[in-house]
């Protein structure tokens, strides 16, 4: 199970910050795609401090 979450949470990372690499693109809609690498990268902090917390008892 820590290893799925681990993949998920790089999962998420990568795609954050590949998502507000390509938020500097003219006409891609900055905004959102800046807004939601940010919120990827969150998730994949929160992953393991809130999620694996609970599961390691």
């Amino acid at each position: 199970m820590k290893f799925i979450a681990f993949v998920v949470s790089m999962v998420l990372f990568l795609g954050g910050l590949v998502l507000m690499g390509y938020s500097f693109e003219p006409g891609s809609g900055e905004g959102l795609m800046f807004f939601s690498g940010l919120v990827a990268i969150a998730l994949s902090i929160a992953v393991p401090f809130h999620v694996l917390k609970r599961l390691d008892g």
